[in-house]
């Protein structure tokens, strides 16, 4: 399974497979940086193979598999260290992936064995929600660490993360509009959501309550319906949600749906969203949005919202919700500097925004080295 070669692979400090025979847990543990503190990142609990099981026999897409949640670890992980630097948190970065259908597999044991995966890095790597983990198994994993966060109950028990995150990505997409569109408000700027999970129904709802025009789109039912009750809201296939003519695409799904087979279609004006690596190629897709005119908010920077809630949790501080919601609204200061760096030297944004966080963490780094050797 090619972990260096991975074109993902950017100075991790350490990765780490975990199999445990008994409840079928296959897992992958990546830390990136630690320079900044304790690395921090959520649990993905995903099918990788399914992807490719209609095109590969099993074995073949077990593999196939395989090398994606490497793939996925690694870039996630290192998003993480430029997110949690981007926000000013003291929290490198980390990402952990189990691989299987959380449907089947996604038992107490499985996550309690998890857990002990955890707990034998000893505080190195901090693990909180993500796409197919809940509360109730970040729980089940907590009974055998105490390297969890944004639990529901505890001490410095943060909750769900969701809410801080949607409202990071509404500051955002206020940030870009108002950059990009010259608009003081969302009053009826139009703003295609693409998936309504946790994180994307909330956001839905500030965009309701700030008068924006709202389409959306998921895979999932129950989401669309939930959705629907919010207000007024139009919902088209999920195909075709990024070519809506729309002034805000955006993403709140899995990440990679900024590629050369949708950026052509897109007519949206400004791209801000939730997913987490929304370019398929960073360097080359953000080149290609700008050329277009389409500003883009790197993904990161607007998602950090749920990790700056639970940075709190982490180093087991009482903060309150006022100064976590504080923090979470500097976002929209944060992507105006990296819009106006943009605009001045004619780069991407988000090559903007990785060397600013580059910075961060080097600086960490040399801080921490310089403090070690003068112990």
């Amino acid at each position: 399974m090619p972990v260096f070669d991975s074109r993902s692979f950017k100075d991790h400090e350490q990765v780490v497979f975990c199999a445990d025979a008994e409840t079928g847990l296959k897992a992958i543990i990546a830390v990136h940086s630690t320079a900044c503190g304790p690395a921090a990142g959520g649990i993905r609990f995903w099918d990788y193979a399914a992807a490719h099981k209609h095109v590969a026999p099993s074995d073949i897409a077990e593999s196939r598999g395989e090398q994606d949640a490497v793939y996925d670890v690694l870039r996630l992980s290192r998003g993480m260290s430029y997110k949690n630097a981007m926000a000013g948190l003291r929290l490198g970065g980390g990402k952990s992936v189990i691989i299987g259908n959380p449907r089947k597999i996604g038992t107490p044991d499985l996550m309690r064995a998890f857990g002990r995966y955890i707990n034998r890095l000893s505080g190195t790597y901090y693990a909180a929600e993500d796409v197919g983990t809940s509360p109730e198994m970040l729980a089940a994993a907590g009974q055998a660490t105490r390297y969890v966060s944004g639990l529901d109950a505890g001490e410095f028990a943060t909750g769900d993360p969701s809410p801080h995150t949607a409202l990071g990505v509404f500051v955002s997409i206020q940030s870009a509009v108002r950059h990009r569109l010259g608009k003081s408000d969302l009053k009826g700027v139009r703003v295609a959501v693409q998936g309504v999970g946790h994180v994307g129904l909330y956001l839905v709802e500030h965009l309701i309550e700030a008068g924006a025009i709202v389409t959306v789109t998921d895979i999932v039912d129950a989401n669309i319906e939930a959705a629907k009750s919010k207000g007024d809201v139009t919902v088209v296939d999920s195909k075709t949600i990024h070519a809506v003519d729309c002034d805000v695409f955006a993403p709140c799904a899995l990440g990679g749906g900024l590629n050369p087979h949708t950026i052509p279609d897109i007519r949206a004006t400004v791209i801000a969203g939730a997913a987490n690596n929304q370019l398929e190629h960073e360097g080359i897709q953000d080149e290609d949005l700008r050329k277009r005119g389409i500003l883009y908010a790197p993904d990161y920077v607007v998602n950090a919202g749920g990790i700056i809630s639970v940075e709190a949790e982490v180093h087991q501080e009482k903060v309150s919700d006022a100064e976590r919601e504080a923090k979470v609204l500097r976002i929209g200061d944060t992507l105006t500097k990296i819009f106006e760096v943009s605009d001045r030297e004619s780069r991407p944004t988000g090559v903007i925004a990785n060397e600013m966080a580059e910075d961060i963490i080097a600086k960490a780094a040399a801080k921490k080295k310089q403090l070690s050797s003068a112990a």
